[in-house]
């Protein structure tokens, strides 16, 4: 047997421990030797602190042994009720194993009562049944006269018949007597498609119906209503779904709804894509539109249960159809008027309170929910299509005001002037007028038309002023034809400056940021094409005039003193008059051109080889007529205006040095100086003037020559080349005998 430490193990920890903590309690208590005295106090204490806690003890532990007595009793009683149960149970079972052949006849009575509730039913139904066909005459006069609920509680009495006779019918597997029951009551089909074409053709006019009288419009909506309750009794049931159920006719009700709206704004016959008629059709809408959901919002709400949202539906179903509707507009081609109404109308119109922000519709009308009614790329696309149209159109007019403008070079009167006396025409203001107006009606789209149209219109400023350079060219060639038309050639071209200047100065006026408005390198480079090719024209002309005086000299004629250079001064003054019908940067430049032109015509004349000085007489006569001629040209170039150190013709002054040198030994020197001043001449004209002075050894120019060969010269990059220009004529080969070799 165990001892009584292993059994009750819990109790014997519980007695250390107790011991363990009085011994501390003790020791703690008499470590001093002064509270030994109360030791007798103590003992008899705790003497009766034990005798309290055993007679607690005893006490509970006799209340449960009195509890364990008690449920033990209760125990036995319940095995012995037990028993006699199971003993009555037995017998009950044999009682009823003796009597199972008398319940067989029961079977027969069960099938009886069955057929009995069934006739009892049908019995229930006869005088409805029977007046089936009545009702559904009934409920047809009914439907004639537009009483709706009163026909539509007939039809739902009668639905609910014949479902209740069908649902016990499928109960009992009796399928086969359903087709009976379906083409006894077949009337319910003609009486629901009748009340639902007056229910639909009641919510088709239901926007009328608010308005005037709203009682059919909401005497549809409680039928639906009705309809929408069956229907969702039947689903949640799930045993037995009658024919036509669902009905959905709530559904059908906004199907119809979006129907109508859609087609009576968005399916008419096609629209007019024209600028004009387009701004009808969407002015149209957009009365219609705000005045027809102000009806929602204020009257047909009132006649629908909250939940059918009615004017969110409405909204979406506008905002859903005008999308559609702008895009069958935009696959038609559309001119630039009907593009730009359509973008303005989406992007700006729409969401004004003009429309679907309207005070008299906000807040409830929020169609920031239901995304934009033209994609991002579709306004892309429609923003691209609008710049091509307004380019073709800005082709158009550039092209009329360019034959406008060459049209009046053939008057008979000079252009006409400003209040400064220069020489202007329209274009520039024409033009100008024409690109600004263009960028500031896209300004009122969007920022990025405004700059696709700029862009646009810097591309086609362009091109302008490229088949203007053309009409320049070819209005030239026909001058040089007959230099008597146009007669006032030479003011038109001035004029045609002046425009130039007036387009460079105010296109930068064109950019849509005032803080950027630097004109692009490509216009820039063609504006100086057209104004180089307007001065080169007006060059020709004076070249034109200059060259039968350039063709007089040199010559014995011009040495002895004729007024060549005088008339040239005569003709350049002219010309100079006419330049000064120009303002001042482009007068300046071409001053300087030509300055420069007479220069180089100048010294041109002198390389023709056409007189070799014969004495040293001659070569002063020489020396005092360039001196002359150098000086008169130059004097009057700088009463034009132009200052000494911008001239050309003080190569003529350093030519002479040359000629005038008396000790050809010292050429070398001065021809050293002469091409270190002007790196552009070649041995060529250094070998013409040693042959215009007559007096130069084989030796001496060999040795020019040499010189020239061991220096050569590198053209500064701000030098203004004046040698290169003029052609030398090629020497003439000696004199050859036929089938001779030449020396």
């Amino acid at each position: 047997a165990s001892s009584p430490d292993d059994e009750w193990p819990e109790a014997e920890k519980a007695e250390k421990l107790a011991r363990g903590a009085a011994l501390k309690w003790a020791s703690g208590v008499f470590y001093c030797p002064e509270k030994l005295e109360g030791l007798g106090q103590y003992r008899s204490r705790e003497t009766q602190r034990n005798s309290s806690i055993q007679s607690r003890l005893k006490s509970t532990v006799q209340s449960y042994l009195e509890g364990v007595s008690a449920g033990l009793e209760q125990l036995r009683s319940a095995a012995q009720e037990v028993q006699s149960v199971c003993q009555d149970l037995g017998a009950a079972r044999w009682a009823l194993l003796d009597s199972a052949d008398r319940f067989q006849g029961l079977q027969q009575m069960r099938a009886l009562m069955a057929e009995h509730v069934q006739l009892a039913s049908v019995v229930q139904v006869l005088p409805q049944l029977f007046s089936v066909h009545e009702v559904f005459s009934h409920t047809l006069q009914l439907l004639r006269g537009q009483h709706l609920l009163e026909a539509h509680a007939e039809l739902m009495m009668m639905e609910h018949l014949r479902d209740d006779i069908l649902s016990q019918l499928h109960l009992r597997g009796l399928s086969s007597a359903q087709a009976t029951v379906l083409s006894y009551f077949g009337g319910l089909q003609e009486l629901n498609e009748s009340l639902a074409k007056q229910l639909w053709d009641i919510v088709g006019s239901s926007l009328q119906l608010v308005r005037e009288d709203p009682v059919l419009f909401v005497t549809a909506v409680r039928i639906i209503e009705r309809e929408e309750k069956i229907d969702d009794t039947l689903l949640l049931e799930a045993t037995f779904l009658p024919p036509g159920r669902p009905k959905g006719w709530r559904q059908k009700f906004y199907h119809v709804l979006q129907e109508t709206i859609t087609g009576a704004h968005f399916r008419a016959a096609r629209v007019d894509a024209e600028g004009p008629g387009l701004a009808r059709h969407l002015a149209a809408l957009q009365k219609d539109i705000v005045s027809e959901l102000r009806v929602v919002k204020d009257l047909m709400v009132q006649c629908v249960p909250a939940h059918y949202n009615i004017l969110s539906v409405c909204t979406a179903t506008y905002h859903q159809a005008l999308t559609s509707h702008l895009q069958d507009i935009l696959r038609e081609d559309l001119d630039k008027q009907a593009l730009f109404l359509l973008l303005e109308w989406t992007l700006h119109v729409y969401h004004s309170p003009e429309m679907m922000g309207h005070p008299d519709l906000l807040p409830e009308v929020d169609v920031s929910a239901l995304g934009p009614l033209m994609s991002p790329e579709l306004v892309e696309l429609t923003e691209r299509k609008y710049v091509v149209k307004v380019k073709a159109s800005v082709l158009v007019w550039m092209q009329r005001t360019l034959e406008v403008e060459f049209k009046e070079w053939f008057r008979e009167e000079e252009p006409e002037t400003d209040h400064q006396g220069f020489f202007q025409s329209a274009l520039p203001v024409i033009v100008m007028q024409m690109l600004n107006e263009n960028i500031q009606v896209a300004s009122l789209i969007t920022d990025s038309l405004q700059q696709k149209v700029y862009n646009m219109a810097l591309e086609e400023l362009e091109a302008f002023l490229g088949r203007l350079r053309e009409a320049l060219v070819q209005c030239g060639k026909e001058h040089q034809k007959d230099r008597t038309i146009p007669k006032y050639y030479v003011s038109y071209l001035l004029a045609m400056l002046n425009n130039n200047l007036a387009l460079s100065s105010s296109v930068s006026s064109l950019h849509p940021d005032t803080a950027h408005r630097e004109v692009p390198t490509s216009l820039r480079a063609a504006l100086d094409r057209t104004q180089k090719k307007a001065c080169q024209l007006l060059l020709e002309e004076l070249l034109l005039d200059l060259q039968p005086l350039c063709l007089q000299l040199p010559s014995r004629k011009w040495l002895s003193g004729s007024q060549l250079v005088s008339s040239m001064c005569e003709v350049i003054d002219k010309y100079a008059k006419d330049f000064s019908r120009v303002k001042k940067p482009v007068f300046t430049l071409l001053l300087t051109e030509s300055e420069l032109l007479v220069a180089s015509q100048y010294l041109r004349a002198l390389m023709q080889k056409k007189m070799v000085c014969k004495s040293e007489e001659e070569r002063g006569q020489l020396c005092d007529r360039l001196l002359q001629d150098a000086t008169q040209l130059r004097e009057l170039f700088c009463g034009l205006g132009l200052d000494r150190s911008q001239q050309s013709l003080e190569a003529v002054f350093a030519l002479r040095e040359l000629i005038c040198l008396k000790d050809p030994a010292l050429l070398s020197l001065e021809v050293l100086g002469f091409i270190t001043k002007y790196p552009d001449v070649s041995d060529e004209h250094i070998s013409t003037l040693l042959d215009l002075r007559g007096d130069v050894s084989k030796e001496v120019r060999h040795m020019v020559l040499e010189m020239m060969a061991q220096h050569p010269q590198v053209l500064p990059e701000s030098y203004r080349p004046i040698f290169s220009t003029i052609l030398v004529p090629a020497p003439e080969l000696p004199f050859c005998l036929r089938k001779g070799k030449c020396a």
